[in-house]
Formats: C-alpha cells, sequence, structure tokens
C-alpha cells in the first residue's frame, strides 16, 4: 500500500484526522496529493514524516519547531534521541518508530529500535508498553483491511522471531507448576496476541501448552484429555453467529472443568458476559493481574 487517506494516517500515528489538518495549514506539517474530487491522500514518506513528528513531539519538541525540518533532519534528530534517550523515554515514541519502520519494510531500522525498548524497559514491560499498544494501533488497520497484506506479514512475522526468542530464553518451569493450554480456534491465525501471553505465563513461572493456530476442536479434546491442563487461553479475532459461538463455548466447557480464559473484539466478548466460567481478557492488564498479582 502506497497511498492512505488521512483516516488512515490518523489510525497508524494516534492523531486525529482534525489535528492532522491543523498541523497541515498552521505548521505544513505534510504535503498532501489531492484526487480529482479533492480528496487529501499520503504516501509512504509522508507517513513517516507525520510518525517521526508525533515521536519528536513526544519527547519534547515544539511543533512549529519540528514541522519546519525537512525528513533528512527529521531522521538525522530521530536518530539522535534513539542514541541518548534515557531510561523514561515515553513508550509511544517507540511505538511510531516502530510502525515507521514496519511500514517502510525497514528491518534494520526495526530492530535497532526494538532493541532501544529492551534496554529500556526490559523483557516484560516492552512487551506491554511498546508492542502490545503498536498491535493495538495496526490492530485497527488490519481489521478494517486498510493494511496492505506485505506489511502485515512483515511486521508480524518480525514479532514473532522476537517473542519466540523471549519464550526460548526463559528458564524451564518447576516441575509442581500449574499449566496452560494456549491455543486459536479454527479458522483464527493472528498469532501475535497468543505468542505474547504465552511469554507472560511462562514468565510467570507456570508451564505452557502451545498448539498454535487453526487448532481443530477434536484436536482440543484429544489434547485436555491427554494434558489434563489447569487452565485453557484461547484468542478469537474474526466474528461469528451468536448461535456457533455458544454452541462453541458450550461444547469447550463440557469437555474442560477448568479455567476459560478468551481475549477477544469488543464485540465478541459482550456475548459471554453473563458466563461465569469464561474469563474475558478486555486487555493485557487483566491477564498480568491474574498472573503476577498475589
Amino acid at each position: 500500500m502506497n497511498l492512505f487517506s488521512i483516516s488512515q494516517l490518523s489510525q497508524f500515528s494516534g492523531i486525529k484526522p482534525h489535528t492532522i489538518r491543523i498541523w497541515e495549514k498552521r505548521y505544513n506539517a505534510l504535503t498532501p496529493t489531492r484526487s480529482t474530487g479533492n480528496t487529501r491522500y499520503y504516501d509512504n514518506s509522508q507517513l513517516r514524516r507525520l510518525l517521526n513528528i508525533v515521536s519528536l513531539s513526544e519527547c519534547g519538541y515544539k511543533l512549529t519547531d519540528i514541522c519546519a525540518m525537512t525528513d533528512k533532519k527529521l531522521f538525522a534528530l530521530v536518530d539522535e534521541i534513539n542514541k541518548n534517550a534515557s531510561p523514561n523515554e515515553s513508550a509511544d515514541y517507540f511505538v511510531s518508530q516502530l510502525i515507521g519502520a514496519g511500514m517502510g519494510f525497514n528491518e534494520e531500522y526495526f530492530e535497532k529500535i526494538f532493541s532501544h525498548c529492551l534496554i529500556r524497559f526490559g523483557l516484560k514491560d516492552n512487551y506491554v508498553r511498546v508492542i502490545y499498544p503498536m498491535l493495538l494501533r495496526i490492530g485497527i488497520m488490519w481489521s478494517t483491511d486498510h493494511l496492505g497484506a506485505a506489511h502485515e506479514h512483515f511486521i508480524s512475522n518480525l514479532l514473532r522471531q522476537k517473542l519466540f526468542t523471549a519464550i526460548n530464553s526463559l528458564p524451564p518451569p518447576t516441575s509442581s507448576a500449574d499449566n496452560w493450554l494456549l491455543f486459536l480456534p479454527e479458522n483464527e491465525f493472528h498469532e501475535i496476541g497468543l505468542l505474547l501471553a504465552n511469554y507472560l505465563i511462562r514468565l510467570s513461572g507456570r508451564k505452557v501448552i502451545y498448539l498454535g493456530t487453526n487448532v481443530p476442536f477434536q484436536s482440543i479434546t484429544s489434547a485436555v484429555e491427554q494434558i489434563k491442563p489447569d487452565n485453557l487461553l484461547l484468542f478469537m479475532v474474526h466474528n461469528d453467529v451468536p448461535e456457533n459461538l455458544k454452541n462453541y463455548f458450550n461444547q469447550l466447557v463440557k469437555i474442560f472443568n477448568g479455567q476459560i480464559y478468551l481475549a477477544a473484539n469488543e464485540k465478541l466478548t459482550t456475548q459471554f458476559k453473563s458466563n461465569k466460567k469464561i474469563h474475558l481478557l478486555q486487555n493485557i492488564s487483566v491477564l498480568e493481574q491474574r498472573l503476577f498479582v498475589v
């Protein structure tokens, strides 16, 4: 994807369209092209410029100063901040920079920013404070089909590599630790959230049996019978008719008597609020509280 509407820029940057228009008019922050119908459109360089402006404003720079800078000067200033940023640097800054690197297919810069985040926030806080908010921001674009498939795969695979590395670096759990069975149901393929949950559960000292994506119900039944896990955790992104969802979870409750944790979009979670056997994970903090707060 090479062209973006102002609403898409807003979703990537976290800046409201009205504010972007003000920045254009007042500070000449961006120079959009226009269609024959006079609709604003922005290319990759304009998106990256906006993300850099947002990053620098988060660091305390005045809009009047940074909006007047050339792209080259903005890049240089951002690079300098990366080298000298304090441990308390805003996580929002890094979110914008990682998105910018992903949109530019710049793996080297993505690695650089990711490494800075690890140093400043540590493993757990990096995923909670930086990666998870980034997923929320780009998830809006994924769900509305405004993010190119190539960008999605590029960013997702980089994050998958990082999460697997982090998971593999953790010490093995004790033999007495309770175990969690993690999976995505059939036709569910967005794995990053499940991998993040895998990391946090392993970090808390518990066991994880990770089945991955697109798991048939019969396979879940077999795994439950053999492993006898203490907890199930699953993510659901795609919408389905209420009857199908109700039937799925009725079957799940029949084969498993332990705790079931569900992370899903807001529309889906409203359908399970009355089911006392299913614990809804509205955000990562809910899982953290379950794992780390005694």
